[in-house]
């Protein structure tokens, strides 16, 4: 599709706010930090699974704010100022990057990019990001951007007082039923066709599975499929 439209960017962008709240929001207070298309799945019915939580990890909370952890990871495109800088972060790249993910799903290319990483850092942090005149963006839209995408993190939306709230209440979500999002009660824009539930043919095939794996036994399968129920 080389990028989406509004609506269908507001369906997955609205899907992944709760995904965040949820996760900031808990006692653990828990930072994904790798926030990119790449690990964003489709269920059986449209819906946003977020995979790949090698780099996520519980900061805590002290009170209302998270905790603070200094590792560098992510991918160079999505990463936070602070993250760059190494001045410790929070939950709060998360939002960030979901900006950034927002940026590309209507303009189809990221805001931040260089075949070198260090020069996508420079830019990161010394540079404002700039709205092509084409596609056209909503005022909206870019308002929620540049609220995600700002420098600073304590007027960060996502991170100032009210949190995943304040997110909700953008304009960007005005048409935005949470309760209808929470609870699936629509399909999304995009239907995977999936024939059976072990139909793998969206998944690339590599040259290294010669399908001599193990059989999936009655046991693993007792272990393991309720994880899997909803795809």
């Amino acid at each position: 599709m080389r990028r989406f439209d509004e609506p269908t960017s507001r369906f997955y962008i609205s899907e992944l706010v709760l995904v965040l709240e949820y996760l900031h929001e808990t006692q653990d207070g828990i930072a994904y930090r790798d926030l990119k298309p790449e690990n964003l799945l489709l269920d059986k019915d449209g819906h946003i699974k977020l995979v790949d939580f090698g780099f996520a990890k519980r900061l805590g909370r002290d009170g209302d704010k998270p905790g603070e952890t200094y590792t560098l990871c992510g991918t160079p495109e999505y990463l936070a100022p602070e993250v760059i800088q190494n001045k410790g972060h929070t939950t709060a790249v998360d939002w960030w990057a979901l900006g950034i993910l927002l940026y590309e799903f209507l303009t189809g290319y990221p805001p931040f990019w260089h075949q070198n990483p260090m020069e996508i850092y420079k830019q990161i942090v010394n540079k404002p990001i700039v709205f092509p005149s084409e596609p056209a963006l909503s005022p909206e839209s870019k308002d929620l951007i540049s609220q995600f995408c700002i420098v600073d993190r304590s007027k960060r939306l996502g991170n100032i007082s009210g949190g995943a709230g304040r997110v909700k209440e953008h304009a960007f979500f005005r048409e935005v039923n949470w309760d209808d999002v929470a609870n699936r009660r629509s399909k999304g824009p995009i239907v995977p066709p999936i024939k059976a539930a072990d139909d793998a043919q969206c998944f690339d095939r590599y040259p290294e599975d010669d399908g001599n794996h193990s059989s999936f036994t009655d046991e693993m399968a007792e272990k393991y499929d309720h994880y899997f129920a909803d795809f």
